[in-house]
């Protein structure tokens, strides 16, 4: 699993516009394995968070008014994390939103990411199961985190990388991963 490579995205809103991101997790893998993960809450745009949302994932405008707006974290902290590697995402669908969304937003040239999703990977090695939404997943594969905590969110989707890998057989590369699972690479 030495060529499994990439940065796991979880994105967390304070309502559903996508430019209203509250918090960020990046979760690095190298080799299949965590080794590196950033965490930061996102003042947004509109200081305003749904009651519903913050049922969700607990996170309140007390707890973001003084957070950094994301075109303050975006080149001096989240641009360097990634660098060069693909994006993990499950359901990728929201998180890229949420990217494209915020870059719009702030007016922020929006870099050439690849990226992949989770959700579709996970349906597509795991058909049987009757759920393939990250909670369901991780209660199926017996990982116990804090569901909708941006950076948990992230690690446990990476984590379903590397299980892929192993039910594939030790596949040693993203792309045989990708390829085995008939899913492909995307650019944001």
């Amino acid at each position: 699993m030495r060529r499994i490579n990439f940065i796991a995205i979880d994105f967390e809103t304070a309502k559903y516009s996508r430019e209203s991101a509250v918090s960020i997790g990046l979760a690095k893998y190298s080799g299949g394995l965590v080794v590196d993960t950033y965490y930061s809450l996102i003042r947004p745009p509109e200081l305003y968070i749904r009651p519903d949302f913050t049922d969700l994932h607990g996170l309140s405008v007390d707890d973001v008014k003084d957070a950094p707006t994301f075109d303050n974290i975006w080149g001096s902290k989240i641009k360097p994390f990634i660098g060069g590697l693909p994006l993990a995402a499950h359901n990728a669908v929201f998180d890229m939103g949420v990217l494209r969304a915020v870059f719009e937003w702030y007016g922020l040239q929006s870099p050439r990411l690849p990226y992949f999703c989770t959700f579709a990977l996970a349906r597509n090695i795991w058909p049987e199961l009757e759920s393939h939404a990250l909670t369901a997943l991780a209660e199926n594969f017996g990982i116990r985190y804090s569901a909708h905590n941006a950076l948990d969110d992230a690690i446990v989707c990476g984590q379903l990388v590397g299980m892929a890998a192993e039910k594939l057989g030790n596949c040693s590369s993203l792309k045989g991963i990708l390829d085995a699972a008939g899913i492909g690479m995307n650019i944001l």
